[in-house]
């Protein structure tokens, strides 16, 4: 007996897209990536404890915002582990690793790994990501920035 065939996987050219931002912005740290990928304002719908929570930013403070975020951690990268479509938004649960060879708020770098988990939801006008509303494990973090 054989096995049923399972349908092949279509990924939408949305999820490409934010496939290819995760890997080009976030983990490579091209900052032009951005401008391929981002609407003209981005608005960070809901991610507490992000200096950025709350905000609408242009591309140019959303290119800020990823050259401080990844200051501390130059070697960062993120792990798409699921995404899921609906209407105009798209769902990416992820894992993120980096090493800490700068400064995180009071901790100083420490050369050690630091991982994290999330699950963001990714707004799009178009084929443009637009905003998010995010939940990351942050106390997790901090305990390793602790040292725990």
């Amino acid at each position: 007996m054989t096995e049923p065939k399972q349908p092949m996987s279509i990924t939408s050219h949305r999820k490409t897209a934010l496939i290819a931002f995760f890997d080009e912005a976030w983990n490579a740290g091209d900052m032009t990536a951005c401008d391929r990928y981002l609407g003209d304002a981005y608005t960070i719908h809901h991610d507490p404890h992000d200096p950025w929570h709350g905000q609408t930013l242009t591309r140019d403070g959303f290119k800020e915002r990823l050259r401080v975020s990844r200051a501390p951690f130059p070697d960062q990268r993120f792990t798409i582990d699921a995404l899921v479509e609906e209407g105009d938004r798209v769902v990416a649960a992820w894992h993120w690793t980096g090493t800490m060879l700068g400064a995180v708020g009071p901790f100083p770098p420490t050369g050690r790994p630091v991982t994290m988990t999330g699950i963001t939801v990714y707004y799009f006008s178009g084929d443009r990501i637009t905003g998010h509303w995010q939940e990351v494990n942050r106390l997790g973090v901090f305990q390793q920035l602790q040292g725990r």
